[in-house]
């Protein structure tokens, strides 16, 4: 459930298996942290950063710290308001410093009064990141070479003494996300959060009500979701593309078979009798690939995230259909990160899902996903959290949260759809719900959202008038090589 990252290719593997040195003091604020200027990918101008200390373990000093780094753009005014945004990025996996660009964006209208702060969660980014080596000879490795890559850095991890794993999960960053508040000196803040972040979110405002003023919650998980397994999610969103294909006329006629085309293409991979051939479009190499369904699977999962890019996927399918996969490889390889930057931390990752997702996959949820998207992620699943070896965090009933919410959903999310929206909603006392018909996963970036935000956050009892949500365009399907029609 990662929000907008670039992941490396053992993690998008394990993904589709499985963001001037001063003194920052909010208004009112007896004491805030020392801060220094630093500069992040993704921002021009120069922020605000600082690292915080909190227990590894909380109870158990033995267990030592670990430093958080956090960075925050200064609200534009001087005379800001003194509840601050708190941005908590999704994956499980992704950090604040790899969503920083959203403050130009989904932000751009609440920093005019308000600082934004962006928290690299435990395991994450800056603050201490558990994650894997990758290198480009990942792409053309077997399933079977991958796992074993991933189990021997499980193993590194481990001979280097970092494999407290049960350190890293959702209720340890919910408690540094109050260290942060008391470090910089604020009363009561606001919390965005995106995906994975909404869990976050919510078992903040559940841990600490008093200090939360509102929740922004954008692509929100139900508290009893079970991450790895969206199979049903997925699949809607797919059919609803192939709708949408045979419904829009210029679609239709270059893909009239599409969903035929689909499901032969599947079935085809699925019994291994797909080998690609291509000049790698990133090197130009000589490129011989067996494509297996984790691989397809996983990539057109990862394409319906966006609707922009989903409207390339007829043609994408129909170019494979064809035998002409340059143009689905180099989609698939568009992720790639080998420097290691903006990638979702697998351990960290597979710390959260294996200890908080994993004892909650029943054999109901797996049956539901077994001929889904994500079927060739879980069928592995048991392998991997059995080398990550974390001991489970047993499903607590959630409380009510009692602060003013808004929670925002796009209706061709393949992964938090307004059905998971609607299943937490139960759960909140005081909350509103935006749906965009156009949109996918994330919505907080575009058409009047950022403005909706903004006015949500100065008056959180009010009702968000959201009718301009209405005009954000269906984007134009992709027809031929040339790109999406205009």
């Amino acid at each position: 459930m990662t929000t907008v990252t670039n992941r490396s290719y053992l993690a998008r593997w394990c993904v589709a298996m499985l963001a001037a040195a001063g003194v920052l003091c909010a208004p009112g604020a007896a004491a805030a942290a020392a801060t220094r200027s630093c500069h992040l990918p993704g921002v021009e101008e120069p922020l605000r950063c600082v690292s915080i200390g909190v227990p590894l373990e909380r109870g158990r000093p033995a267990a030592g710290n670990i430093a958080l780094h956090v960075a925050v753009a200064p609200a534009f005014r001087e005379a800001g308001r003194g509840d601050p945004l708190f941005v908590l990025a999704g994956g499980p996996g992704q950090a604040g410093s790899d969503v920083i660009a959203l403050v130009n964006t989904a932000f751009r209208r609440i920093r005019a009064t308000r600082d934004i702060v962006f928290i690299d969660q435990r395991g994450t980014g800056l603050s201490g990141k558990l994650d894997c080596e990758t290198t480009p000879a990942q792409e053309t490795m077997t399933e079977q070479q991958l796992e074993a890559e991933l189990f021997a850095c499980i193993g590194r991890a481990k001979t280097r003494g970092n494999s407290n794993y049960g350190a890293y999960g959702t209720a340890a960053a919910a408690a540094d996300i109050d260290s942060v508040r008391l470090a910089l000196g604020y009363k009561q803040i606001n919390v965005w959060g995106g995906s994975y972040g909404t869990r976050l979110a919510q078992a903040y405002a559940r841990a600490y009500p008093a200090q939360v003023r509102s929740l922004i919650l954008d692509g929100v998980a139900a508290p009893d979701q079970v991450i790895p397994a969206g199979g049903r999610d997925g699949q809607s969103a797919l059919d609803g593309l192939f709708r949408q294909c045979a419904a829009e006329a210029g679609c239709k006629q270059a893909f009239p078979n599409i969903r035929e085309e689909f499901d032969a293409l599947s079935s085809r991979i699925a019994a291994g009798k797909v080998v690609v051939n291509v000049a790698d479009p990133r090197t130009s190499a000589p490129v011989s690939l067996p494509m297996t369904s984790a691989r397809f699977l996983g990539t057109v999962h990862s394409i319906l995230y966006s609707p922009v890019d989903s409207r390339r996927l007829p043609f994408l399918i129909h170019s494979a259909v064809n035998g002409r996969w340059e143009p689905f490889i180099a989609r698939r390889n568009v992720a790639a990160d080998f420097a290691g930057e903006g990638s979702t931390a697998i351990l960290l990752q597979l710390a959260v899902i294996c200890a908080e997702d994993f004892p909650r996959l029943t054999p109901a949820l797996r049956a539901d996903d077994a001929a889904a998207l994500t079927a060739p992620m879980l069928d592995r699943l048991p392998s991997m959290c059995k080398a990550i070896d974390v001991s489970p965090v047993p499903m607590v009933a959630p409380i009510p949260i009692g602060a003013p919410v808004l929670m925002l959903s796009g209706a061709l999310d393949p992964v938090t759809p307004p059905r998971r929206a609607v299943a937490a909603g139960k759960f909140m006392t005081k909350a509103q719900h935006l749906i965009v018909d156009n949109a996918g996963h994330g919505i907080s970036h575009l058409g009047c959202t950022p403005r909706l935000m903004r006015e949500f956050i100065d008056k959180p009892d009010q009702q968000v008038a959201a009718g301009c949500l209405k005009e954000i365009p269906v984007p134009g399907f992709q027809l031929g090589s040339a790109g999406p029609q205009p």
